[in-house]
């Protein structure tokens, strides 16, 4: 929280208040930008059906009377809190079906070097055939699970061997489409999240796949709609929430589709505090999947460029926001491994050095987080490097050094996608 924000609850907002956050990330609510001033009491009553508490700028606008402030509690993720429970935590009584899981620890096999070379290969594939199964679904025709599966079996092979590599890939090679781009970014991450968790490669690729079908229903749904930039309304809400319904009838109709992967789908939209959809289950009522894929899949679509908002999380923002909702809308166990998985600075996020260099981190010590590898990319000035250097912070001889912030993206006219070329 900033010195200029003040956690309130619904009671205290008022007409001329900006509210910069909510009490759960802003792509589950129905506001287009993350941030709103307040201009009327029917925004008030949209924020009430959305958030329990908020909190409110006062340097841009009102302050809310003291009775209704909230005190106590932390929302940030620190260094502290990197002591996290053990992975068999994560799983409740009713996941015995899992038992098989926490079987494998998986080495770093390549360099990233090496790493992103494959992975380039790999991700044209994958490329081209989800593209191919969405065009086919948008013309009746039935999902050709093997297909989807073939370039998952690949990419998951590509993050056992590296996991950095596609990562940062995924920052480094955006595309306009944010249905591709979206089912992608959510299929690695739940393959990287299931290696830090130690399941085997058949458990991976079953993750990896729900991951890259979660929102194969989307493709039912108006493309007004999808790509509508205005606030939305409740009956429009509705209709996106139906998305679930197509996802799940898609997969059943196909041939082959994993029982977990089905159930994965079905699920990725419930919340731990039964203020999901479809059917509002709560906690372990939730498939162990499930409540993962509700993770990834907020993280994705915070860190990726939306068509309805021109914001977008650093990933280190993101991974604050998943903080603040954990034991309220995700398993608090899950969270702080998911963190674990990517990182206190993830791959591909812009930080800036106490020294005053700028660099793009391009791979996470899973040891000591805060002392990943970065690629220098603007000097102490802010000037461009005439050759980009490596450090690994884990490795330099000044103990001084370290990173002081992260960045948003695009800070210092930096542009990922021309990096790496």
């Amino acid at each position: 929280m900033t010195e200029t924000e003040l956690k309130t609850s619904i009671d205290g907002l008022a007409v001329g208040m900006y509210v910069t956050r909510l009490d759960r990330p802003w792509l589950e609510t129905p506001f287009p930008l993350q941030g709103i001033c307040i201009k009327s009491a029917a925004d008030i009553e949209l924020l009430r059906r959305y958030a329990s508490y908020v909190f409110v700028d006062t340097q841009k606008g009102p302050s809310p009377h003291p009775q209704f402030w909230i005190t106590g509690g932390r929302d940030q993720f620190t260094l502290q809190d990197s002591a996290t429970a053990p992975v068999q935590a994560i799983f409740k009584k009713s996941d015995n079906e899992y038992t098989k899981l926490q079987k494998c620890f998986y080495e770093i096999k390549s360099t990233l070097d090496q790493e992103l070379t494959s992975a380039r290969a790999i991700k044209g594939e994958v490329d081209a055939n989800l593209k191919k199964v969405l065009n086919d679904l948008s013309r009746g025709k039935a999902l050709d699970i093997e297909l989807v599966k073939q370039g998952v079996e690949a990419t998951v092979d590509s993050i056992i061997r590296n996991p950095s590599a596609f990562s940062l890939l995924l920052q480094l090679e955006k595309s306009d489409d944010y249905t591709y781009v979206h089912s992608l970014g959510t299929s690695v991450w739940c393959a990287q999240f299931g290696r830090h968790l130690g399941l085997e490669r058949n458990e991976i690729i079953n993750l990896a796949l729900g991951g890259m079908l979660l929102d194969v229903g989307k493709i039912k749904l108006p493309g007004t709609l999808l790509h509508k930039r205005e606030a939305i309304s409740a009956e429009e809400s509705a209709l996106i929430h139906q998305h679930v319904g197509h996802s799940v009838r898609i997969l059943a109709t196909a041939k082959a589709v994993p029982p977990d992967v089905l159930r994965m789908v079905a699920t990725h939209h419930e919340r731990a505090d039964g203020s999901g959809y479809p059917e509002g289950i709560r906690n372990d009522r939730i498939p162990i999947y499930g409540r993962i894929a509700g993770i990834v899949d907020s993280y994705d679509a915070m860190t990726t460029k939306r068509p309805h908002t021109d914001s977008i999380y650093t990933p280190h923002e993101a991974i604050n926001e998943l903080y603040r909702c954990r034991e309220s809308y995700f398993q608090a166990e899950l969270v702080e491994q998911f963190i674990q998985t990517v990182g206190l600075y993830p791959t591909g996020s812009l930080v800036e050095f106490n020294t005053g260099e700028v660099g793009v981190v391009v791979e996470v010590n899973d040891l000591k987080r805060l002392f990943p590898t970065v690629m220098l990319i603007l000097d102490k000035d802010k000037l461009p490097m005439a050759e980009f250097q490596t450090l690994n912070l884990s490795k330099h001889p000044n103990p001084n050094i370290r990173i002081s912030k992260a960045l948003s993206h695009g800070a210092y006219g930096i542009k990922m996608e021309q990096l790496f070329l």
